[in-house]
């Protein structure tokens, strides 16, 4: 197979601000955090730095929250002088593939891409999660249509693809409960997750609805923080502390770019995983840990059968009781708790960050045994992306 443009590029760096569900630094300072932190893993200095990236690209989309510093600001806090920059959104597959696209093709060395969310604070101070377009009264685009039916919440898009696969398959909410109380147990070995207490199925059945059939344990959870990721040359490896290959990305829009107009709803980020498996000879078998974008538990199970980990329909006996899921199973899945229990990252940051720790085998008290091949996933539907990671 010829080689791919991805391996011209490799993960040298990750960091994290603190997180947690409401934090008095600003934005801005969480985001210096992050990046000073990541620049620092990959074993560079700030100087080393000329390229920047951040998602969402400085747009707020009318949610309270939704990003932090700006990338005017970043840089010149940094002092840095930039090659390429980019302000861009998460359709681009996944948060570091323009990054790998500028390394690999010699616009830029060394770039740091960031996300950073106050959307833990925006909740407080609401009173409640704010939702999409909530900023933003005038009712034009997809608002003409969401806001009269008070339609704004990503949750209210998300519900119907999981009522559909209910019913096309025979699931059961006790069944699709074993991904956030497992991913909860595996929070409780990350003293970064902002839930690390027990969730029991009785918990999660009692819980309230949120949209109907998902409840509160189906939805991630807003937090304020900030993660970095820095993206180099492959040609500068050998200077880095301990980069992580990047075997393949993929990141393909199939249908109508809307989640309420996606042409099926029990089949989501298939052509995505069509796409990642072409560009490499590694197989869903060949996996050791999955980091699976989970804003809502519905999206973990799109991403198992897209990718082959399961057939259509299978999710739900593959993951039920917990074990092929669990630390120690057959595929352990979002072992930093994902953002159901360790925080809404968004993005694919932290799903990202969790790859990177297992390959290189610091992920303490959660490591997997003898892990080489990582899957990482962001959204699906029209946002779907996904990427192959592998020691380096």
């Amino acid at each position: 197979m010829k080689e791919s443009w991805e391996h011209r590029a490799v993960i040298s760096g990750v960091g994290q601000s603190e997180v947690g569900r409401q934090l008095e630094r600003s934005g801005f300072q969480l985001t210096l955090d992050a990046i000073l932190t990541a620049i620092a893993d990959a074993g560079l200095t700030v100087d080393d730095i000329d390229g920047l990236a951040i998602f969402p690209g400085g747009a707020q989309a009318n949610v309270p929250g939704y990003s932090g510093a700006n990338l005017y600001e970043v840089q010149d806090a940094l002092g840095i002088t930039t090659t390429w920059r980019q302000g861009q959104v998460e359709g681009a597959s996944l948060p570091f593939y323009g990054p790998a696209l500028a390394v690999a093709s010699g616009q830029a060395k060394h770039v740091v891409v960031f996300r950073t969310v106050k959307e833990g604070s925006a909740a407080r101070q609401a009173g409640g999660r704010p939702a999409y377009g909530s900023t933003k009264p005038t009712a034009d685009g997809p608002l003409a249509w969401w806001l009269p039916l008070g339609a704004l919440s990503p949750v209210c898009h998300v519900a119907p693809y999981a009522t559909r696969y209910m019913h096309d398959y025979g699931v059961t909410r006790a069944q699709l409960a074993w991904i956030p109380i497992v991913q909860r147990a595996h929070a409780a070995r990350n003293p970064r997750a902002v839930y690390r207490d027990p969730l029991t199925l009785e918990e999660y059945l009692a819980s309230r609805t949120i949209s109907s059939p998902m409840c509160l344990y189906d939805c991630d959870v807003p937090v304020d923080g900030s993660t970095a990721i820095v993206i180099s040359s492959v040609d500068t490896a050998r200077d880095l502390r301990a980069p992580v290959r990047i075997e393949a990305m993929a990141g393909v829009i199939d249908g109508r770019p809307s989640w309420d107009q996606w042409p099926d709803l029990s089949r989501v980020g298939y052509a995505t995983a069509a796409a990642l498996w072409a560009r490499t000879p590694l197989r869903a078998a060949d996996v050791d840990v999955a980091q699976l974008y989970d804003g809502f538990t519905i999206e973990v199970v799109w991403w198992l059968e897209a990718l082959g980990f399961c057939e259509p329909g299978g999710a739900a006996a593959f993951i039920e009781g917990g074990k092929r899921i669990a630390l120690g199973g057959e595929l352990p899945l979002n072992t930093w708790g994902g953002q159901l229990s360790g925080g809404r990252l968004h993005a694919a940051f932290g799903h990202t960050v969790e790859a990177v720790h297992q390959l290189r085998r610091e992920a303490t008290g959660r490591q997997v045994e003898g892990a080489e091949v990582a899957v990482v996933s962001n959204v699906g539907g029209y946002e779907a992306g996904a990427a192959l990671l592998t020691r380096y």
